[in-house]
């Protein structure tokens, strides 16, 4: 089906028609992490969102380059390094690779490119150069080289303001008694302690600010101006503020990327995540207890753009969802209809109302909750269906392969629990259970059922025979 994709674009603070600068080639650029601790659910959230956006406009027909920058160096990483007595490179290094590994057991598997800001030291060199032959950029002697916010007029467009609030994230390098503007951010850090990491530059030995270290990034592989940005919304000021002036200062075209996409906050039972509250969840604690596609739907259920807050209530109901979509596509697969001539299903306006009813609210702003009360309608009235064994095969097979191209874009059905196959124990058991219920041997059927739920199964008395189900 042909699809007219809208998103909202914080820079314009509406809905958008989603219209790549280059026809079908999207580049797509999300902050990725400051690689100085394990990763945690706040990152699950942003990473896993895009993970899934990025996968709809593929499904879409789009050619997404999906390009995400790794910070492996900044004052976190190396106050970290400092505490455990290590070199910055080496603990950026080691917990790089635990973000890759959270990852990949989260399979967030789209991104095309991680690149790391240490990799791209003569283009950041390069743009602060180009920003100081501008006069956008200045230097204070002995601290490094600054963006001066007064000459770029349109400094604050994104976020509406210039000065700081409670819940945005900000660099610790930008501090400096003698900037010319109290919003001034910096460019080029000149080393202060001998272990400090450093790199050459016409400026003296020192390392980059964390804006400049990405929009060198995005000029390397898309040039002045790209079509998509996606990070958190705790971001947008100064992070983004900050790239949309160095880039547009630099090249002196607007926008530098066409549509920003920030995401939600995370909170926990309703209090923002915080290791001093004590609620800090990482990635590796949570795949312990609940497989992966649990994680994952339970973010990509919400609405990418608005807050989401996790609790042990919230991923009980999870469970339940997901057990209820796994049972409904076990029945699809086992089902043997008594006569395909009385099958009143087939490609029926059910199927077709609910594929197009999914991707109409994708296509509204990658709109999942209603997206999924969708999916789960559909499922309650086609289990009517099933019950009265009223499904041609045709019909089965059309619906068990939508949910595989759902799964494709969202990764949250494990399928080794649907086409788990029922042990010749169990099957015997639910046999004698059934043959119990018909002389109506109340007591021999309750008992059976008690040892069937010993065994790991569930039995379920459905109009067309029992429904079996690993618990």
């Amino acid at each position: 089906m042909s699809h007219n994709l809208k998103i909202y674009n914080t820079l314009t603070g509406k809905k958008e028609q989603f219209e790549p600068r280059k026809g079908k080639k999207v580049n797509f650029f999300v902050c990725g992490p400051t690689v100085y601790d394990y990763s945690h659910l706040g990152h699950a959230r942003t990473y896993i969102v895009f993970d899934a956006f990025v996968k709809y406009l593929r499904h879409c027909g789009y050619n997404v380059f999906y390009l995400q920058n790794i910070t492996d160096i900044d004052d976190k990483i190396i106050m970290r390094a400092r505490e455990r007595e290590v070199p910055a490179k080496d603990l950026s290094a080691a917990f790089l690779k635990e973000y890759l590994k959270s990852m990949k057991a989260l399979k967030v598997d789209s991104v095309n490119k991680y690149a790391k800001a240490t990799d791209y030291m003569k283009e950041i060199i390069n743009q602060i150069k180009r920003l100081q032959d501008k006069k956008f950029a200045y230097k204070i002697e002995g601290d490094g080289v600054y963006f001066n916010i007064a000459m770029f007029k349109d400094y604050g467009k994104l976020s509406g303001r210039t000065t700081l609030q409670a819940e945005d994230a900000v660099s610790r390098i930008d501090y400096s008694k003698d900037k010319k503007n109290r919003g001034d951010f910096c460019l080029w850090k000149l080393k202060q302690e001998s272990l400090e990491p450093s790199w050459k530059s016409p400026w003296g030995q020192g390392r980059p600010g964390w804006h400049i270290e990405d929009t060198a990034i995005t000029e390397k592989f898309f040039g002045p101006q790209y079509d998509i940005h996606g990070a958190a919304r705790d971001l947008i000021f100064p992070h983004h503020e900050a790239e949309i002036a160095q880039m547009e200062a630099i090249s002196d075209k607007k926008p530098m990327a066409k549509y920003w996409m920030h995401g939600g906050f995370l909170t926990v039972n309703g209090q923002k995540m915080s290791k001093s509250l004590n609620n800090f969840i990482l990635i590796s604690d949570l795949l312990k207890r609940c497989p992966y596609q649990q994680l994952r739907f339970m973010i990509v259920k919400n609405l990418w753009q608005s807050p989401m807050d996790y609790s042990e209530s919230a991923m009980i109901e999870v469970r339940a969802a997901l057990e209820k979509i796994e049972e409904f596509l076990r029945k699809l697969k086992i089902r043997n209809p008594k006569s395909e001539t009385n099958s009143k299903f087939q490609n029926s306006k059910l199927i077709k109302q609910f594929k197009n009813g999914f991707y109409k609210a994708l296509d509204d702003n990658f709109n999942t909750p209603q997206a999924f009360a969708t999916m789960f309608d559909f499922i309650k009235k086609t289990n009517e269906i099933l019950e009265g064994n009223l499904i041609s095969n045709k019909g089965s097979a059309e619906i068990y392969k939508f949910f595989q191209e759902i799964d494709k874009i969202f990764g949250i059905i494990n399928w080794k629990k649907v086409s788990r196959t029922i042990p010749a124990e169990i099957k015997k058991l639910v046999k004698e259970r059934e043959l119990a219920r018909k002389n109506s041997d109340w007591q021999k059927s309750d008992g059976l059922r008690a040892q069937i739920e010993e065994k790991g199964f569930s039995v379920e008395d459905t109009k067309s025979g029992p429904a079996v189900k690993s618990i």
